[in-house]
């Protein structure tokens, strides 16, 4: 028994993928994909994408955000998650990255629910308050630049409707959060969870998932800056 989170070793975290992981073939194949690419640490973990595809289904959701796709594992799991009408508006810069994903989301059968655009995320997110979009969406995943995630999340809290929910990832980033700043990414992420842990326009949880994973769930009401 404990009380506190355990810790993984190898063999536990064999047990914990072979008792629980359900892998679309097309989600295998892109982690295999992945894994000799120069960043492959990029890419989230596949017991990550899992349960951001059971929190999607549990909100019922539609329409979602995702910030940073990379090889496109995580925007997969979200797709394979929403109904056949659901849409992934998914911002990226690199659409070389991208490109190693777009064959498995085919092979998926979901490539016509991934609205990708390939420009800065914020210019895309305001498009989107602009054009009236303020409540519309039911879930947002942000995994990009660190020094961008206030302003990710700002955005995303806006677009997102209250009972919505903000998935952040790399919040604890390797642990480097809990010691003195070692650079402006650290910082960042430091200066966020500060934030979150204080803002009650939002429920919260921070999971030792992968490398960190907050949920922050929109209350009702206003979405002022605090």
């Amino acid at each position: 028994m404990s009380n506190r989170t355990l810790q993984l070793d190898d063999t536990l975290y064999r047990y914990l993928l072979d008792h629980s992981l359900r892998e679309h073939p097309a989600q295998a194949a892109l982690r295999e994909a992945t894994r000799s690419h120069p960043h492959a640490g990029m890419q989230i973990a596949p017991e990550q994408g899992q349960l951001m595809a059971l929190l999607v289904r549990m909100l019922g959701a539609r329409q979602t955000l995702e910030v940073g796709v990379f090889t496109g594992y995580s925007a997969l799991c979200v797709a394979l998650a929403l109904p056949d009408d659901g849409r992934v508006l998914a911002c990226d810069v690199n659409d070389g990255y991208v490109s190693i994903g777009k064959p498995h989301w085919q092979s998926a059968g979901v490539a016509h629910k991934i609205d990708l655009r390939i420009a800065p995320a914020l210019d895309t997110l305001r498009v989107q308050l602009a054009e009236g979009g303020a409540g519309r969406f039911d879930f947002a995943f942000i995994d990009a630049d660190k020094t961008g995630y206030d302003a990710y999340y700002e955005h995303c809290l806006q677009l997102l409707r209250p009972g919505g929910l903000i998935a952040i990832d790399n919040t604890l980033w390797g642990g480097a959060v809990a010691r003195p700043a070692d650079g402006a990414d650290t910082a960042a992420l430091q200066a966020l969870n500060d934030k979150l842990h204080r803002d009650e326009r939002i429920d919260l949880s921070l999971l030792p998932i992968g490398d960190g994973l907050t949920l922050a769930r929109k209350r009702q009401g206003p979405v002022n800056r605090p």
